[in-house]
């Protein structure tokens, strides 16, 4: 099969998707409220989710891989979850005050992750990573940023640098060039090439922030080495070492990348899964960097440093949610790592040796529950978010939508999967047996 013929089956079985989009498009810019949520040649439009599949408004039922930003380890709407949230929501949703779920949950990240010896909630993962630079800021009195090259850290202004290909291209308007010089960029899983970079504004440099594995610029794990070299250079030279693990906090392991890889971050950025499916973003750390956000053992603004939270920081419906979720995690830890982490691993190799078998150049990359396709030249590796933003995105999002129309298997297009504890073996020969079928269509030769 051709892609047009693909995209005609999508067409073809997404009718009211297509007739809300030209609805959406008319009160949302480009029809969508995040960027990557739109693709060719328009979104399907989901009306409910439970464990591991979306309904969209057609009556389509989708394996789904994205998992809500890879958030619902597991799965939508898993029982314990919505049975909290929903006791929680017949009490009330927003308070506006502090309540005692936020205290249980802060304790309980605190018990599965020590080094959080504070933190302070906020509603987004983009919130967090501001507020984690803007400590590290006000601890060192330093200003110099320092990122991977194709890190995400969120749209907060400070971060949002060197994020799209071609990365040294500015990332849009509305950003102020000022604002940009100081932030520096590192080159992911290149350690020497990294601390040239550092060593050169070392005594400006407030802080080294970086994902542990690469999440939206392309499931790219560390090379050995690598983080630890980055923290040790941190501390060494007075800078703060920052983990944004929003992705890989309890996607990894139960006790995040940090654990993982024997790391100690001064602070680190959690969101997504800790939340159960709710609006959430943390940042946590070293008490002594946390307790300068103090406003009551610091009353004066001049010495105290400004993050807040907003309206619906620590609300109690996510709250709720986000306590269902680690409690079972923290009750079931053997069976959903076990059980998820083996999934991906059969997902990563089986795809392998599909696309060598079927002689389409291609890396699997991932770890853990993660994994991710790329349409490479033959021969060349996917180590950096350059190698993945020159791989063949088209390509990818072709094999997407052939998963989409003809197979019900989601991913967002061009973007990582991961599994879910509602996933089971079953799926996964599905996707391995749908590739076989897509591969063997057609769609990934050459036009002559």
């Amino acid at each position: 099969m051709k892609y047009g013929d693909y995209v005609r089956r999508y067409q073809r079985k997404t009718g009211r998707s297509r007739r809300l989009f030209s609805r959406s498009v008319k009160v949302f810019p480009g029809g969508i409220s995040h960027n990557i949520r739109y693709f060719e040649p328009y979104p399907f439009f989901v009306n409910a989710a439970k464990g591991k599949h979306l309904h969209d408004v057609d009556g389509n039922r989708y394996t789904d891989y994205w998992m809500g930003h890879w958030a619902m380890i597991l799965g939508h709407s898993p029982a314990p979850v919505a049975s909290a949230l929903a006791g929680q929501v017949r009490k009330g949703t927003l308070y506006g005050v502090v309540n005692d779920a936020s205290v249980e949950l802060a304790e309980m990240i605190q018990k599965l992750m020590p080094a959080a010896e504070m933190m302070r909630f906020s509603s987004t993962g983009s919130e967090a990573t501001m507020y984690a630079v803007r400590l590290a800021r006000a601890k060192t009195g330093r200003r110099v940023i320092a990122k991977a090259i194709g890190g995400w850290h969120g749209f907060n202004t400070t971060l949002m640098q060197t994020v799209n290909y071609p990365f040294e291209a500015e990332e849009g308007p509305g950003l102020v060039q000022d604002e940009g010089q100081y932030v520096e960029s590192i080159p992911f899983n290149d350690l020497e090439a990294s601390l040239k970079v550092l060593d050169t504004i070392k005594d400006d440099l407030a802080c080294v922030i970086i994902e542990p594995v690469l999440g939206g610029a392309g499931c790219i794990p560390p090379a050995e080495g690598y983080l630890q070299g980055l923290q040790e250079f941190a501390k060494k030279n007075g800078a703060l070492f920052i983990l944004d693990e929003i992705v890989t906090g309890f996607r990894l392991s139960l006790h995040g990348a940090a654990h993982l890889y024997g790391l100690e971050p001064d602070l680190f950025t959690l969101g997504k899964i800790c939340g159960g499916g709710m609006p959430i973003g943390v940042v946590c750390g070293n008490k002594e960097v946390m307790s300068l956000a103090d406003p009551v053992s610091m009353p004066d603004k001049q010495a105290r440093c400004a993050i807040g939270g907003g309206t619906f920081s620590a609300n109690p419906a996510t709250m709720a949610a986000g306590l269902a979720t680690l409690d079972y995690l923290k009750k079931n830890e053997r069976q959903v790592y076990g059980k998820v982490d083996r999934l991906g691993e059969m997902a990563r190799k089986g795809l392998s040796r599909i696309f060598a078998e079927s002689s389409v150049p291609c890396a699997v990359t991932g770890t853990k529950s993660a994994f991710m396709t790329h349409f490479i030249e033959q021969g060349a590796e996917v180590a950096n978010a350059t190698d993945v933003a020159t791989s063949d995105r088209v390509k990818l999002a072709k094999y997407h939508m052939a998963l989409m129309a003809e197979h019900g298997i989601f991913f967002l297009p061009t973007k990582m999967g991961a599994m879910s504890y509602a996933h089971d073996e079953g799926d996964v020969r599905k996707l391995l047996s749908a590739t076989e079928a897509i591969a063997g269509s057609g769609l990934f030769k050459k036009a002559p």
